[in-house]
């Protein structure tokens, strides 16, 4: 019986829902959260000492499927990236690329979490290569504090959790011990944010102003709709209709004012969506940068 039913829970149950989405546009990915699913429901429902073969799956196939997912979204991630340099004057993108192909492969409400976990770990702790910045690229970490920023932010965190962890220890291991995960989590989080503002450059291409702030802002900008682009450090007041490209608000200062025909928008951490219509950012070279979007504006006439 209790074979029975976890074969149900882990098997059957998967299957019916395969059979029933295989011809829609549902993605067949969807299949493992079913299963996680009635892997939670046995582990709650079932009693402690029926739950031999649960255990059994727990230990050898969840992993195996785990790695096999992870396997696919690279394997799927190197094909989007191949189909993004076919393109002439496109810029493969490995955060967009992991988007599109989680699109396809996971449900939507679930993709942005995914991806932006993944895109931490990958500008972390994988992407060490240099970049070279082609013509149509700028940079923007130089002559902003944001680097400074968060490295130190991370380095109080580290000191901070070592001192916490001591202390906690003394009165719940267990405490301590969650405290010290969220904040090596935290730090994790922090250093991929950095590590991407160095990876993932502004580039103008196709008719296009991509603004990036890292994997934490981005906002992509049709030429036609820009009313006008100034070298500006003047403080704007901060609302629904002018916005900075930064996370940091007011803390990070300024050195460029786009200021667009039509509102268009921003995105966020998590998939956050919030309009504008001007958009403040701070550019290492923001003369060349100003040149290059004023005379693309004039082919646009």
């Amino acid at each position: 019986m209790n074979f029975a039913i976890t074969a149900d829970l882990l098997l059957t149950v998967p299957l019916v829902y395969f059979l029933l989405i295989r011809k829609s546009a549902i993605p067949k990915t969807t299949v493992v959260p079913v299963m996680v699913i009635g892997l939670v429901i046995g582990s709650y429902f079932l009693p402690e000492e029926s739950q031999t073969y649960l255990a059994l799956f727990k230990t050898w196939a969840l992993p195996v499927i785990e790695i096999s997912i992870l396997l696919f979204i690279t394997i799927k991630v190197r094909t989007a990236i191949r189909k993004y340099r076919t393109v002439k004057g496109s810029t493969p993108d490995f955060l967009d690329a992991l988007k599109t192909t989680c699109y396809e492969m996971l449900p939507k409400s679930i993709v942005i979490p995914v991806v932006t976990e993944i895109a931490v770990f990958y500008y972390g702790f994988i992407y060490w290569k240099k970049r070279k910045l082609k013509a149509n690229e700028f940079t923007y970490h130089k002559e902003s504090g944001t680097i400074a920023l968060l490295a130190v932010t991370i380095f109080i965190i580290a000191v901070e959790t070592i001192v916490l962890h001591i202390y906690l220890s003394k009165w719940s291991n267990i405490a301590a011990w969650i405290l010290t995960c969220l904040s090596i989590y935290s730090g994790v989080q922090l250093f991929g944010f950095l590590k991407s503002m160095l990876k993932r450059p502004i580039a103008i291409e196709n008719g296009k102003l991509l603004l990036r702030y890292g994997i934490m802002n981005e906002t992509v900008i049709d030429l036609r709709n820009i009313e006008s682009i100034e070298v500006s450090s003047k403080d704007l007041e901060l609302n629904k209709e002018t916005r900075k490209l930064s996370i940091l608000g007011e803390l990070e200062s300024h050195n460029i004012v786009i200021r667009l025909k039509e509102e268009n928008m921003l995105t966020g951490l998590y998939g956050i969506k919030r309009t504008y219509k001007n958009l403040t950012l701070c550019i290492d070279k923001k003369i060349e940068f100003t040149n290059k979007i004023n005379k693309a504006l004039q082919r646009q006439l």
